[in-house]
């Protein structure tokens, strides 16, 4: 079966549909505030969404609007002594600046702490730096896989300042869908979504979640990873 132009609804990791096997039972449905659409799929089968919904989520209004302004302070300083740069060094981003960074001051860590506790459950070994990645309101992330040589099984990233939209494509078979990545959200990609589906923030001349055009201005995202296999070092 091939679904296309295919609507799900998915609220702080739940699935709203009647797949029993693939809903994120975090808490009751009643309890979860705040329900917006936030995945669209393509000309997808059956069997492959059902597998994307056990390997990404997103969790809209992750974080607080006092929180994402802590976040904000803190990394402002050090960004605004970067220029945007229009190329990059496996043509993956256009108009960006990005920094690292280890040591958070203690509002930011507990919010770190959060993302570790939600994307990273177990004894998953985080990386020690978070990646921080700037785009400009013309920038956007073009089609690419993280090398995993660098990073493990999971990435999760949460939204600063804007709205955008996320595609991720297979190229095997053609499965792609979207993701709407609404600001102060966090997403989470793991397994294959990881690691089969390259990943891309659309420029805004391209940037439609169904029929909603969505204009992205300047973005940040703060982006966590754990440690790359054994076997890929």
């Amino acid at each position: 079966m091939v679904l296309a132009n295919f609507r799900v609804l998915i609220l702080n990791g739940q699935v709203l549909r009647s797949w029993k096997n693939i809903a994120y039972r975090r808490r009751p449905l009643s309890t979860q505030p705040g329900l917006k659409e936030l995945v669209q799929f393509d000309k997808i089968q059956d069997d492959v969404a059902q597998e994307v919904l056990r390997n990404f989520r997103v969790i809209p209004d992750f974080i607080t609007e006092d929180e994402e302004k802590d976040l904000l302070e803190e990394l402002e300083p050090k960004l605004r002594r970067m220029r945007y740069q229009y190329d990059h060094w496996d043509d993956a981003i256009h108009g960006f600046r990005e920094t690292e960074q280890m040591k958070w001051n203690a509002a930011n860590s507990a919010v770190f702490n959060r993302i570790k506790s939600e994307a990273f459950p177990g004894e998953a070994a985080l990386l020690p730096h978070v990646h921080v990645l700037d785009l400009a309101d013309n920038g956007w992330i073009k089609p690419h896989i993280d090398s995993v040589k660098f990073c493990g099984h999971t990435i999760a990233g949460v939204s600063l300042l804007s709205d955008s939209v996320m595609k991720l494509e297979r190229e095997t078979d053609g499965s792609a869908f979207v993701a709407l990545l609404k600001r102060r959200s966090l997403y989470v990609m793991t397994g294959c979504v990881r690691y089969e589906f390259k990943h891309s923030i659309l420029r805004n001349e391209d940037s439609y979640f169904g029929d909603l055009k969505v204009d992205k201005i300047r973005r940040i995202s703060v982006i966590c990873r754990n440690e790359p296999e054994e076997e890929n070092l």
